[in-house]
């Protein structure tokens, strides 16, 4: 029996989310049914790695482009595929849960197109953090720098409404400052890289492009510029 005052107990996923997710897994499980011979013979051994020598981004390869002023699109592409290649199948389990909650609460609100351009522009800004803020020996891989975008962008959520209210807007920033503590513990008892740089430029390229694809921004910033 149907009702036109019907509303679902849970919202659907934003198709973006979806289509996201899907992509991220899909590629994963070729890697891990590759690697166990499953699929794809022989040479599917190596799926995993071939992908990194060529969807990586490297820092090296940033640093000869910018040295010989010369941009293949060979290279510039990896500034958009690195976060579809994890380093493991664990890694894309939590890159998809994260995109799956962040994903939908940001889509909801700014709409699919708007979070689509967060998630890809945040892996960039994190691609280009690494690269010019450290000196890394090895390449960037998996989709968390622009997962931290998608938290950018809900922090900035957080940060509008809390602003709206009159209350405290520091409190918008607590998610964030509680991941870089679990990532700096998890880095002193387990050791790791300076991959979190990389995520913190995600997250501040998130936060960042919320001002600009945000429901009205465009409207608003035009009436400022009116005004001035």
């Amino acid at each position: 029996m149907s009702s036109e005052h019907y509303t679902p107990a849970v919202n659907p996923l934003p198709p973006v989310v979806v289509a996201l997710v899907l992509f991220i897994i899909g590629i994963e499980l070729a890697f891990t049914l590759g690697s166990r011979g499953l699929i794809g013979g022989p040479a599917a051994v190596g799926w995993r790695l071939d992908a990194i020598q060529h969807y990586a981004f490297s820092a090296d390869v940033f640093d000869w482009m910018v040295l010989n002023g010369r941009w293949p699109f060979e290279h510039l592409v990896r500034f958009v595929t690195y976060p579809f290649v994890s380093a493991n199948f664990t890694q894309a389990i939590f890159v998809c849960v994260f995109v799956l909650a962040m994903g939908k609460m940001v889509g909801e609100v700014f709409g699919g197109v708007p979070m689509l351009l967060i998630f890809v522009v945040s892996g960039i800004g994190g691609a280009l953090s690494y690269a010019v803020l450290l000196d890394p020996r090895y390449p960037l891989i998996g989709g968390f720098p622009p997962v931290y975008g998608l938290i950018g962008a809900f922090t900035w959520l957080l940060w509008r409404k809390l602003s709206l209210v009159g209350a405290n807007q520091a409190r918008a920033f607590q998610l964030i400052a509680v991941l870089m503590g679990i990532q700096f513990l998890f880095g002193l008892i387990f050791g790791g890289n300076a991959e979190w740089v990389a995520d913190l430029g995600g997250f501040a390229t998130g936060f960042g492009m919320s001002f600009l694809v945000a429901p009205g921004a465009w409207a608003r910033i035009v009436g400022r510029i009116r005004r001035d």
